[in-house]
C-alpha cells in the first residue's frame, strides 16, 4: 500500500483538486483500489466527491477512539474509490480528549492506517503547517507539493522543505515532486518561480503543468471528477498526465529499491 500526502504551505494551490483527480485516476484508469482521506476541516474534498461534510463522521472520532476506521470510510458513486470525510471538529482535534494528555499524538494516524489494504491512499492535508499536517507526512510513504506560479505560493515552500525535511529524519517519507496549478506557459516569471521550485525541493518539478480550466471548478459543483463531467477538457488531460507522471516516479522508488 502507498500512502501519499498531498500537502502545500499556502491555500489557492489546487491541493484538493490535485488529490481528488489523482484518486479518481488511479481507480478509473488504473484500476486501483484508492481511498481518498479529507485531513483538512474545510471539508473540500468531501464536497467535491458529493458528500456532506456535516453528515458523517471524520478521522476525528478514530483518533479520539469513538469511532472504529471501517465505520467511517464510505463508498463513493465511482467504482474503486472510497473516502474518509472531513468535518469541523479535525480543527482541534489534537488539543481534545485522550490526544490532549499524549506527546506523541501526531504519530497516532500512521498506526491507525496499518490495518487498511488499498493499492492507495491519498491524503489531503490543510494548506499550513500545522498538527494534521504533520500527522499526515508522518503516516505517509510519499508527499506530492502543490504550488502556483507565483510568488508567495513559492515563498512558502522554503518552509515547507525545513518542515518535510525534519520529518525525513524521524520517518521515511519520500518527496515526490512538486506540481504547478493555475500555469500559463506565457508567463514571463515563469523561470524565476520555477528556479525557487528547484532551489528548494532539487529535481522534484513536475513536467505536467495543471492549466487554468473552469471545468474543474464546475465538476466540483456536480461532485464528479472532471473526467466524468468533462472528460475531454484540458484538466481531464493534465491531471490524466500527472498521474501517469507520479506512477512513473514510484515505479522508479521501487526499482531502486
Amino acid at each position: 500500500m502507498k500512502t501519499i500526502a498531498i500537502s502545500s504551505f499556502k491555500g489557492g494551490t489546487a491541493k484538493t483538486s490535485t488529490a481528488l483527480h489523482m484518486g479518481a485516476a488511479l481507480s478509473k484508469y488504473h484500476k486501483a483500489k484508492v481511498l481518498m482521506i479529507d485531513f483538512d476541516a474545510q471539508a473540500n474534498l468531501t464536497a467535491g466527491l458529493g458528500f456532506d461534510p456535516d453528515a458523517h463522521d471524520s478521522l476525528a472520532a478514530v483518533l479520539q477512539g469513538s469511532k472504529s476506521l471501517a465505520e467511517v470510510i464510505m463508498p463513493t458513486d465511482f467504482e474503486g474509490l472510497d473516502l474518509i470525510p472531513a468535518d469541523t471538529w479535525l480543527e482541534r482535534v489534537e488539543v481534545s480528549g485522550p490526544l490532549a494528555a499524549d506527546r506523541y499524538s501526531h504519530e497516532r494516524l500512521k498506526g491507525i492506517l496499518r490495518e487498511l489494504t488499498y493499492d492507495y491512499v491519498i491524503i489531503d492535508t490543510p494548506p499550513s503547517l500545522c498538527w494534521l499536517t504533520e500527522s499526515a507526512l508522518i503516516a505517509a510513504n510519499h508527499t506530492m507539493i502543490c504550488a502556483t506560479p507565483e510568488f508567495y505560493s513559492t515563498k512558502g515552500l522554503e518552509r515547507l522543505s525545513q518542515f518535510i525535511e525534519s520529518i525525513a529524519k524521524r520517518h521515511p517519507l519520500d518527496v515526490l515532486g512538486v506540481a504547478l496549478s493555475f500555469w500559463n506557459s506565457r508567463g514571463k516569471h515563469n523561470p524565476i518561480f520555477m528556479d525557487l521550485i528547484e532551489k528548494n525541493f532539487p529535481g522534484k518539478l513536475l513536467l505536467t503543468k495543471i492549466r487554468r480550466d473552469i471545468s474543474v471548478s464546475e465538476a466540483a459543483i456536480y461532485g464528479k471528477p472532471v473526467f466524468d463531467s468533462a472528460p475531454t477538457s484540458r484538466a481531464a488531460e493534465d491531471y490524466l498526465a500527472l498521474t501517469h507522471e507520479i506512477l512513473s516516479r514510484l515505479d522508479k522508488r521501487a526499482d531502486q529499491n
